[in-house]
């Protein structure tokens, strides 16, 4: 099971350090957008390592305060939320 739980949070967190990309390349190129909601999205579901990590890597999102905030504070309640789950086992 944990074996699972590790994949799975790899292929999200490269997922959200792709889309912070992708997002950053289609800004620069004005084309169509990932919308704010899904990044955000992509982090809560297990990807807020990467789109952290994508935000300052790619330079992308870094003057809005609610990524700034928004996304280390998701990172933040999973890892509390993991350390209780795994305390309460």
């Amino acid at each position: 099971m944990e074996k699972i739980v590790l994949v799975y949070l790899l292929v999200m967190n490269v997922i959200g350090l792709g889309a912070m990309g992708l997002d950053k390349s289609r800004a620069k190129n004005g084309e169509w957008r990932i919308p704010e909601k899904t990044l955000f999205m992509i982090s809560i579901i297990g990807g807020s390592v990467g789109t952290w990590a994508g935000m300052y890597l790619f330079r992308h999102k870094t003057k809005h305060w609610y990524f700034v905030i928004g996304m280390p504070l998701i990172l933040v309640l999973q890892v509390v939320a993991v350390i209780f789950i795994a305390q309460n086992m």
